[in-house]
């Protein structure tokens, strides 16, 4: 067969293939070809049930989806295509006081995003979609911009407009295999030749997973069942067609108006099945999955609940139809790592609703080298190998879909895919009360039961049953000693005779620090966007020990593996297990250590942002005295199979000093306190060192030409625009992040992040505020619906002169 040629070669022609190619063109991309094994929008698109919802946990991923309604909003014009786009609004029902809550807090959410969102009473909500009971309705919140649609003529506007632009749409051409050479993708084989691209998109859908294995991939998305009912029409065709979007996340169920006068009805239900875990059947295109009442019948049961209506009209249609699912429920895009032009775009549970936004940041992501907007939450870089296993991604799918309406509070974990990575100390603390979490598989401590506490989390909106314990923990840290598991930090070593140079050009401090230096480094783009926040310990000369948060592994590795010279003299080694690490801290964590310890760990002989390698008992340790509490303290990094055995000789040392286990829940406190920041919330690409307060840790002119270093000097020379700001009060607020910041009632920024401080006995809240607001006052934080005055200071508020860090 002939040999293909593209510059941009999208696999996949759903909503969101077809976006990023109509988005491609948009941008001026000339040589655009989009492959659809069978026709447009088959799959899951062509049954989707079509709401259009905006409001998502991140802001960014919202700003997304908005420009997903800005562009419907346009599209019919610009082709001449009826897709019925109606923007009706949204409802979401609260009956219960924690639903209410909930939707407060969503409410102040909305409005830190940018997103219009109101809280309305039930009189209001019934006066907009006058089919639901009130009965027992305590309130709703309401979104004016939402709305529904026809997602198959959608889609094929948006195909439509991509072919008027010069997108070339091939259907009926299957990838059956691909070669590829050091991690380029060559050939895409096709049942219609062989292609070649500059770019290949993996936009496959639920299909995506079993085309990722031909090239070696794991990719961390499948697909499930959903079942929506279609009603027979009411008796009043215009109103219907005239209701908003409904949902009642406390009945699990969701309405969509539809044109002929009819409901849409689905739900998330318990029990739903996976699909296609062992392959999807080469002819599955435009079909359908047998229904199962038995399953979705308790869902319609609460439905006739919220509108009775549907005891008197019958049902028209049963749909169950496979939807994409990732391994945490959001998507999966952007560059896939080890892969020089492969992008991903796959994973999408609302893909209707994201697909105009989608589209356009995938094609910035192409054409630009990164999307406008830091998409953290839904890179694939937030996974690791493991996410995209069987074992792990259908159990974790199956849970997210069954809690998709369920309550959600502030720091509730998950419940499969439990146990994976397991530090040397999880039996241990696990005796001695810890109730885990889990991070990239890994299990961590999040705080410690008491005896005859049970160790298990309660959750609440105001008052989780685990504050009071974590303040305790907290105290241990400020006034005594404490030991923190924290094997799961993700670890590298570099070595070879070029590791110091690509340090210097990627990092923005100077890294040609002496052997057994530590540096805090933030690695920039071009923008001077923090694209990471590690720790570097120099051990030689051409060697570097690298440690970053324990889910920013694959993304930073892959950050640096891009940026490494292709003459093999930079090499990066995982060593994330490969090395137990227990931070001991507090103010007598230096007697503790002495203790065990030849060594001489006094400040003189190890001072501050140093590292040696000492022995505590029979162990090896590397200890780096630098940590994320603001307290006197080492890392304490030991071969795995010592990890035990370090503790352990440690925690009986210690027991003289009073010293105590603490979970992740204290360090949150205790980093606030002391001002530092959390990369994914208060920094990332969207701010640069100098807006965050970091600019001690630029250095323009003992570093190297280091990316962005043009930026930030022009920044520095002329003064940051916006700068992160925190903001106290003495109120002990249920805050944590993503509150709206308001002065003269105005939202002006989100809370990154908040929390209490126990030492300082404050609520605490950073945000990014402009220069135009630098010198004012009288600040307010809304929390759930209520606003509370907020003092903006300078921090830190604990130990400013770090005073006990370098004791």
């Amino acid at each position: 067969m002939s040999r293909l040629e593209a510059k941009h070669l999208i696999i996949g022609g759903g909503i969101i293939g077809c976006s990023i190619a109509y988005h491609l063109a948009r941008n001026g991309e000339k040589d655009v070809v989009l492959l659809e094994k069978s026709s447009l929008t088959e799959g899951a698109t062509w049954h989707a049930a079509g709401l259009i919802g905006q409001l998502r946990s991140s802001r960014n991923t919202t700003r997304m989806l908005k420009r997903s309604v800005a562009m419907y909003d346009s599209l019919e014009k610009e082709t001449g295509m009826a897709f019925d786009w109606k923007k009706v609004g949204s409802l979401r029902l609260a009956v219960t006081k924690e639903r209410l809550l909930e939707a407060r807090r969503l409410t102040t959410m909305a409005r830190s995003f940018g997103l219009e969102m109101h809280m309305i009473s039930a009189e209001e909500a019934k006066s907009l979609f006058p089919y639901i009971d009130a009965t027992g309705l305590l309130g709703a919140a309401y979104v004016p911009s939402d709305g529904h649609v026809d997602p198959a003529s959608l889609t094929q506007a948006i195909a439509s407009a991509a072919r008027k632009a010069g997108v070339k749409i091939r259907q009926g051409i299957k990838v059956e295999g691909f070669e590829v050479d050091e991690g380029r993708i060559t050939k895409v084989q096709t049942n219609g030749g062989d292609y070649s691209a500059d770019v290949v998109v993996l936009a496959a859908g639920m299909w995506s997973r079993e085309l990722g294995a031909k090239l070696g991939i794991r990719v961390p998305a499948c697909a499930v069942e959903h079942q929506y009912i279609v009603t027979e029409p009411l008796p009043d065709v215009e109103l219907v067609r005239n209701l908003p979007t409904l949902r009642d996340p406390e009945r699990l169920v969701y309405y969509k108006p539809d044109a002929g006068g009819r409901l849409v009805i689905g739900g998330y239900e318990e029990g739903t099945l996976p699909f296609g875990e062992n392959g999807i059947p080469g002819e599955f295109a435009r079909q359908l999955l047998p229904d199962n009442l038995d399953r979705f019948g308790p869902l319609a049961e609460l439905a006739a609940e919220v509108t009775p209506v549907l005891n008197e009209v019958g049902i028209r249609t049963v749909i169950n139809g496979p939807i994409p699912y990732s391994a945490d429920g959001d998507f999966v895009m952007g560059w896939a790592p080890g892969f020089d032009n492969l992008m991903m775009a796959t994973g999408f549970l609302y893909g209707i609703a994201a697909g105009g936004g989608a589209g356009e940041m995938i094609a910035e992501w192409i054409t630009q080298g990164r999307p406008s907007l830091d998409l953290w939450p839904l890179d694939i870089r937030r996974f690791g190998p493991h996410h995209g296993t069987k074992a792990f991604m259908y159990p974790r799918a199956v849970e997210h879909y069954a809690h998709h309406y369920k309550m959600r509070y502030p720091g509730q974990e998950h419940e499969s895919a439990r146990q994976l990575r397991l530090s040397p100390l999880y039996g241990i603390l696990k005796e001695r009360g810890a109730v885990y979490g889990s991070k990239n598989g890994w299990e961590r401590p999040l705080w410690f039961a008491p005896e005859g506490v049970e160790p298990v989390d309660q959750l609440d909106f105001l008052e989780p049953g685990w504050h009071k314990y974590a303040a305790e923990e907290h105290k241990a840290v400020r006034e005594g000693v404490a030991l923190i598991d924290q094997s799961s930090f993700s670890k590298f070593e570099m070595i070879g005779p070029g590791s110091l140079d690509l340090l210097q050009k990627i990092a923005a401090c100077n890294m040609d620090r002496p052997t057994g230096s530590v540096i805090y480094a933030q690695l920039c783009n071009d923008r001077g966007g923090i694209e990471a926040d590690v720790t570097v310990t120099r051990l030689g000369r051409d060697h570097f020990y690298i440690i970053t948060g324990s889910g920013f592994g694959t993304h930073d590795a892959d950050w640096i593996r891009r940026h490494m010279p292709k003459d093999g003299s930079v090499q990066l080694i995982e060593m994330t297990s490969a090395r137990a690490v227990i931070n001991i801290c507090g103010p007598k964590s230096r007697d503790v250590l002495q203790a065990v310890c030849e060594q001489d760990v006094s400040n003189d002989a190890f001072p501050f942002a140093t590292a040696r390698e000492i022995v505590i008992g029979a162990a090896p340790v590397r200890a780096a005295r630098i940590g994320f509490v603001g307290e006197l303290g080492w890392e304490l990094h030991a071969p795995t199979e010592f990890g035990a055995h370090v503790y352990s000789v440690l925690r009986e040392a210690g027991e003289p000093f009073g010293i105590r286990d603490v979970g992740y829940r204290a360090i949150d406190s205790l980093r606030l306190e002391k001002g530092y920041l959390y990369w994914s919330a208060d920094i990332s690409p969207d701010y640069t060192p100098l807006e965050a307060g970091l600019g001690f840790r630029v250095h323009l002119k003992s570093g190297g030409a280091f990316l962005g270093r043009d930026v930030l000097a022009r920044q520095k020379a002329e003064g940051v625009q916006r700068k992160l700001c925190t903001f106290v009060t003495d109120a002990r607020l249920p805050v944590f992040g993503g509150e709206t910041i308001l002065h003269g009632g105005e939202t002006v920024s989100l809370a990154t992040s908040a929390g209490f401080g126990h030492t300082v006995g404050k609520s605490i809240i950073f945000g990014y505020l402009g220069a135009e607001l630098w010198d004012r006052e009288a600040f307010e934080i809304e929390v759930f619906g209520n606003r509370h005055p907020v003092e903006r200071v300078d921090g830190p508020l604990y130990d400013p002169r770090n005073e006990r860090l370098k004791a």
